[in-house]
């Protein structure tokens, strides 16, 4: 198995409003929540082992069933130290594995490529929009620093939930409910945009409506769709 397990199909690009969320369905956008990985910044978790190991091993690293990679993701973020994750490895998968695991955590920062191209400017123009803007991630609390130190674009929302320090994760709803408290907005006119269907599926739960993100082009026109004032691309 490659890839992050059990995710739900789902149409990309277009306002997910299901469940508890569909009472929301056409209500104004006053807030955005923005995942961060792959939406706002990019990680590609291979580039911290290529000084290292081979493709072939990156490839076994990156396929669950090989390495519990994903499993560990989840532990992490779920609060989970680096040390507990990389002793869950070595009891489950070996000492190779685990061994793996320690040079990744130690050179995390190489696995974070760059900010997406778009989102700094989506960001701006939301905010000069008066729509509040917000971060909800997946992250160990001992690797976000590396991002946070090194992004400006994570300085600009007004504010941001991550899931290590508090040991609650997406998609889970308890998650969902503690972000929309610490902003202190509302589920109904909220949009979440996350890049995995679990986890827009989540915010769903709790009646936020969400995004399975691809690019920041199509984010941009899918808010202006939706009657969000910002500037929409030209032809």
């Amino acid at each position: 198995m490659k890839g992050w397990p059990d995710q739900p199909d789902m149409e990309q690009d277009v306002i997910i409003a299901e469940g508890a969320a569909a009472n929301a369905a056409g209500k104004p956008i006053d807030n955005v929540i923005f995942d961060f990985g792959n939406v706002l910044v990019y990680w590609h978790p291979a580039d911290a082992l290529i000084s290292r190991y081979s493709q072939k091993t990156i490839d076994k690293f990156l396929d669950n069933e090989q390495s519990g990679f994903y499993d560990v993701c989840n532990l992490t973020d779920g609060g989970a130290t680096l040390d507990e994750a990389v002793d869950w490895a070595r009891r489950t998968h070996g000492e190779r594995w685990a061994e793996v695991f320690r040079y990744y955590f130690d050179n995390f920062e190489d696995s974070l490529a760059g900010v997406v191209p778009g989102a700094r400017r989506l960001v701006a123009d939301l905010k000069e929009a008066g729509v509040g803007v917000w971060g909800l991630s997946n992250w160990s609390g001992e690797l976000f620093p590396a991002a946070y130190d090194q992004f400006r674009i994570l300085h600009m929302l007004d504010g941001k939930v991550i899931s290590g320090p508090i040991h609650m994760r997406k998609p889970h709803a308890d998650i969902f409910e503690h972000a929309l408290r610490e902003f202190g907005i509302s589920a109904d006119t909220t949009l979440f945009v996350d890049d995995k269907s679990e986890n827009v599926a989540g915010g769903n739960a709790v009646g936020i409506r969400g995004v399975q993100f691809t690019s920041p082009v199509a984010l941009r026109q899918l808010l202006v769709d939706a009657g969000v004032n910002i500037p929409a691309a030209r032809q």
